[in-house]
Protein backbone atom coordinates (compact mmCIF):
# COMPACT_ATOMS: atom_id res chain seq x y z
CA UNK A 1 0.00 0.00 0.00
CA UNK A 2 1.68 3.17 -1.19
CA UNK A 3 0.95 7.07 -1.50
CA UNK A 4 3.82 8.75 -3.63
CA UNK A 5 4.07 12.44 -3.48
CA UNK A 6 6.30 14.71 -6.05
CA UNK A 7 6.83 18.35 -4.61
CA UNK A 8 8.17 21.60 -6.64
CA UNK A 9 9.05 24.45 -5.73
CA UNK A 10 7.61 27.85 -7.78
CA UNK A 11 8.59 31.02 -9.29
CA UNK A 12 5.34 32.28 -8.74
CA UNK A 13 5.36 34.87 -5.92
CA UNK A 14 1.47 34.16 -5.05
CA UNK A 15 2.43 29.83 -5.38
CA UNK A 16 4.68 28.20 -2.63
CA UNK A 17 4.96 24.90 -4.08
CA UNK A 18 2.89 22.51 -6.34
CA UNK A 19 2.53 18.80 -5.81
CA UNK A 20 0.98 15.67 -7.20
CA UNK A 21 0.22 12.23 -5.49
CA UNK A 22 -1.46 8.65 -6.55
CA UNK A 23 -2.61 6.16 -4.52
CA UNK A 24 -2.84 2.57 -4.27
CA UNK A 25 -4.49 0.61 -2.26
CA UNK A 26 -4.54 3.50 0.76
CA UNK A 27 -7.99 4.50 2.35
CA UNK A 28 -6.42 6.55 5.16
CA UNK A 29 -3.68 9.08 5.31
CA UNK A 30 -1.91 10.94 8.17
CA UNK A 31 -2.54 14.94 7.77
CA UNK A 32 0.28 16.85 8.78
CA UNK A 33 0.04 20.20 9.75
CA UNK A 34 0.11 23.32 7.58
CA UNK A 35 0.18 26.89 7.07
CA UNK A 36 -1.10 27.38 3.74
CA UNK A 37 -4.65 27.19 1.99
CA UNK A 38 -4.73 25.53 -1.44
CA UNK A 39 -6.84 24.29 -4.10
CA UNK A 40 -6.70 20.30 -4.72
CA UNK A 41 -8.05 18.60 -8.11
CA UNK A 42 -8.52 14.71 -8.17
CA UNK A 43 -9.94 12.17 -10.16
CA UNK A 44 -11.17 8.96 -8.91
CA UNK A 45 -13.58 5.86 -10.91
CA UNK A 46 -13.96 8.38 -13.95
CA UNK A 47 -15.19 11.33 -12.27
CA UNK A 48 -13.19 14.43 -11.48
CA UNK A 49 -13.49 16.79 -8.16
CA UNK A 50 -11.84 20.02 -6.91
CA UNK A 51 -11.85 21.58 -3.50
CA UNK A 52 -10.04 24.38 -1.68
CA UNK A 53 -8.45 23.15 1.60
CA UNK A 54 -7.17 25.20 4.33
CA UNK A 55 -4.81 25.38 7.21
CA UNK A 56 -4.57 22.70 9.35
CA UNK A 57 -3.33 23.56 13.04
CA UNK A 58 -2.69 19.81 14.07
CA UNK A 59 -1.79 16.21 12.40
CA UNK A 60 -4.51 13.57 12.36
CA UNK A 61 -6.40 11.12 9.90
CA UNK A 62 -7.83 12.02 6.68
CA UNK A 63 -9.60 9.43 4.37
CA UNK A 64 -7.68 8.92 0.44
CA UNK A 65 -10.09 7.84 -2.21
CA UNK A 66 -8.65 4.78 -3.40
CA UNK A 67 -7.11 4.43 -6.69
CA UNK A 68 -7.19 8.01 -6.88
CA UNK A 69 -4.28 11.23 -8.67
CA UNK A 70 -4.28 13.99 -7.45
CA UNK A 71 -2.90 17.88 -8.60
CA UNK A 72 -2.40 20.22 -5.90
CA UNK A 73 -1.50 23.92 -5.46
CA UNK A 74 -0.08 25.50 -2.18
CA UNK A 75 -0.06 29.29 -2.33
CA UNK A 76 2.25 31.84 -0.57
CA UNK A 77 1.39 32.72 2.91
CA UNK A 78 -0.43 35.68 2.95
CA UNK A 79 -2.54 35.36 -0.53
CA UNK A 80 -6.57 34.82 0.30
CA UNK A 81 -8.81 34.32 -1.82
CA UNK A 82 -11.50 37.48 -2.49
CA UNK A 83 -14.88 35.25 -1.72
CA UNK A 84 -13.62 33.05 1.56
CA UNK A 85 -11.57 34.33 4.36
CA UNK A 86 -8.82 32.41 5.26
CA UNK A 87 -9.82 31.96 9.02
CA UNK A 88 -12.27 29.95 8.03
CA UNK A 89 -11.09 27.45 6.47
CA UNK A 90 -8.70 26.52 9.20
CA UNK A 91 -8.78 22.68 9.66
CA UNK A 92 -11.65 22.79 6.67
CA UNK A 93 -12.13 23.34 3.43
CA UNK A 94 -14.68 23.35 0.78
CA UNK A 95 -15.43 20.90 -2.03
CA UNK A 96 -16.25 22.96 -5.25
CA UNK A 97 -19.22 21.84 -7.22
CA UNK A 98 -19.69 21.38 -10.73
CA UNK A 99 -16.26 20.43 -11.32
CA UNK A 100 -15.61 18.44 -14.45
CA UNK A 101 -12.70 17.08 -15.93
CA UNK A 102 -11.42 19.81 -17.76
CA UNK A 103 -13.37 22.25 -15.67
CA UNK A 104 -14.32 23.53 -12.59
CA UNK A 105 -16.35 26.62 -11.06
CA UNK A 106 -15.18 29.04 -8.78
CA UNK A 107 -16.82 32.29 -8.24
CA UNK A 108 -19.33 32.97 -10.57
CA UNK A 109 -17.01 31.67 -13.15
CA UNK A 110 -15.51 28.83 -15.06
CA UNK A 111 -11.79 27.78 -14.59
CA UNK A 112 -9.80 25.37 -16.67
CA UNK A 113 -8.46 22.53 -14.64
CA UNK A 114 -4.93 22.32 -14.29
CA UNK A 115 -2.34 20.21 -14.33
CA UNK A 116 1.35 20.20 -12.91
CA UNK A 117 2.75 21.77 -15.64
CA UNK A 118 0.27 24.79 -15.81
CA UNK A 119 -0.69 25.14 -11.88
CA UNK A 120 0.84 28.93 -12.59
CA UNK A 121 -0.95 29.80 -15.43
CA UNK A 122 -4.14 29.40 -13.24
CA UNK A 123 -3.03 31.18 -10.74
CA UNK A 124 -2.16 34.11 -12.99
CA UNK A 125 -5.73 33.83 -14.39
CA UNK A 126 -7.53 34.10 -10.90
CA UNK A 127 -5.28 36.75 -9.72
CA UNK A 128 -6.08 38.86 -12.79
CA UNK A 129 -9.55 38.40 -11.95
CA UNK A 130 -9.12 39.41 -8.91
CA UNK A 131 -9.95 36.23 -7.05
CA UNK A 132 -7.06 35.71 -5.45
CA UNK A 133 -5.42 38.23 -3.51
CA UNK A 134 -2.82 38.69 -0.60
CA UNK A 135 -2.04 41.55 2.29
CA UNK A 136 1.43 42.64 1.26
CA UNK A 137 2.20 43.02 4.75
CA UNK A 138 2.56 39.71 5.61
CA UNK A 139 4.97 39.40 2.69
CA UNK A 140 7.11 41.75 4.67
CA UNK A 141 7.02 40.02 8.08
CA UNK A 142 7.75 36.78 6.71
CA UNK A 143 11.11 38.23 5.19
CA UNK A 144 12.06 39.83 8.35
CA UNK A 145 11.17 43.40 7.54
CA UNK A 146 9.67 45.76 10.19
CA UNK A 147 6.54 47.67 8.77
CA UNK A 148 5.63 51.14 10.40
CA UNK A 149 2.74 49.81 12.40
CA UNK A 150 1.95 48.52 16.09
CA UNK A 151 2.51 45.11 16.57
CA UNK A 152 -0.91 44.57 17.41
CA UNK A 153 -1.91 45.66 13.85
CA UNK A 154 0.97 43.41 12.36
CA UNK A 155 -0.73 40.80 14.67
CA UNK A 156 -4.42 41.36 13.57
CA UNK A 157 -3.69 41.71 9.40
CA UNK A 158 -1.54 38.37 9.48
CA UNK A 159 -3.82 35.86 11.66
CA UNK A 160 -6.41 38.10 9.36
CA UNK A 161 -4.69 36.87 6.05
CA UNK A 162 -3.64 33.69 7.18
CA UNK A 163 -6.42 32.02 9.98
CA UNK A 164 -3.08 31.89 12.28
CA UNK A 165 -0.93 33.99 14.82
CA UNK A 166 2.80 34.54 13.79
CA UNK A 167 4.21 32.01 16.16
CA UNK A 168 1.67 29.18 14.96
CA UNK A 169 3.25 29.32 11.61
CA UNK A 170 6.40 29.41 12.48
CA UNK A 171 5.70 26.31 15.37
CA UNK A 172 4.65 24.27 12.22
CA UNK A 173 6.81 24.94 9.74
CA UNK A 174 9.64 24.19 12.22
CA UNK A 175 8.21 20.93 12.90
CA UNK A 176 7.49 19.93 8.80
CA UNK A 177 11.63 20.84 8.53
CA UNK A 178 12.21 18.69 11.21
CA UNK A 179 10.06 15.76 9.90
CA UNK A 180 12.05 16.26 6.58
CA UNK A 181 15.26 16.28 8.19
CA UNK A 182 15.16 13.39 9.98
CA UNK A 183 13.43 11.11 7.18
CA UNK A 184 16.84 12.16 5.99
CA UNK A 185 18.51 10.16 8.54
CA UNK A 186 19.91 13.55 10.64
CA UNK A 187 20.42 12.45 13.52
CA UNK A 188 17.45 14.12 16.13
CA UNK A 189 20.34 16.25 18.42
CA UNK A 190 21.48 17.74 15.57
CA UNK A 191 17.80 18.49 13.86
CA UNK A 192 17.54 20.29 17.63
CA UNK A 193 20.40 22.39 17.59
CA UNK A 194 19.69 23.58 13.52
CA UNK A 195 16.13 24.50 14.35
CA UNK A 196 16.32 25.77 17.66
CA UNK A 197 14.49 23.24 19.90
CA UNK A 198 14.81 23.12 23.42
CA UNK A 199 15.65 19.57 24.07
CA UNK A 200 14.47 16.38 22.37
CA UNK A 201 11.56 15.80 24.51
CA UNK A 202 10.51 19.19 23.34
CA UNK A 203 10.91 18.01 19.44
CA UNK A 204 9.42 14.50 19.94
CA UNK A 205 6.19 16.86 21.40
CA UNK A 206 5.65 18.92 18.04
CA UNK A 207 6.32 16.03 16.05
CA UNK A 208 3.53 14.21 17.50
CA UNK A 209 1.41 17.53 17.76
CA UNK A 210 2.16 18.87 14.39
CA UNK A 211 3.70 15.56 12.00
CA UNK A 212 1.59 12.82 13.86
CA UNK A 213 4.92 10.72 13.84
CA UNK A 214 7.76 9.90 16.15
CA UNK A 215 11.44 10.18 15.45
CA UNK A 216 12.32 6.66 14.96
CA UNK A 217 8.76 6.34 12.74
CA UNK A 218 10.83 9.13 10.06
CA UNK A 219 13.86 7.51 9.76
CA UNK A 220 12.11 4.29 9.34
CA UNK A 221 9.65 5.11 7.11
CA UNK A 222 7.02 4.01 9.10
CA UNK A 223 3.82 4.58 10.85
CA UNK A 224 2.11 4.54 6.95
CA UNK A 225 0.78 6.60 4.07
CA UNK A 226 1.33 10.28 5.48
CA UNK A 227 0.63 13.63 3.45
CA UNK A 228 4.29 15.37 3.32
CA UNK A 229 7.13 14.40 -0.04
CA UNK A 230 9.93 13.33 2.28
CA UNK A 231 11.98 12.16 -0.82
CA UNK A 232 10.83 8.48 -0.44
CA UNK A 233 7.94 6.18 -0.65
CA UNK A 234 6.51 6.00 2.28
CA UNK A 235 4.50 2.35 2.76
CA UNK A 236 2.11 1.30 5.35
Amino acid sequence: MELRFETRGSDSPWVDSVWTCTSDRVTAMTSVAGVRWGLVFWECDGRAHASITGPETRAGTAPVPEGATFTGIDFAVGTALRAVPTPSLVDGGIELPDTRRRAFRWDGASWETPGPDDAEALVGRLVRAGAVVRDPLVAEVLRGDHPEVSGRTVERRFRAATGLTRGAVRQIERARSAAELLAAGTPAADVVARLGYFDEPHLARALRTYVGRTGGQLREGAGGAIALDLDQCLTS
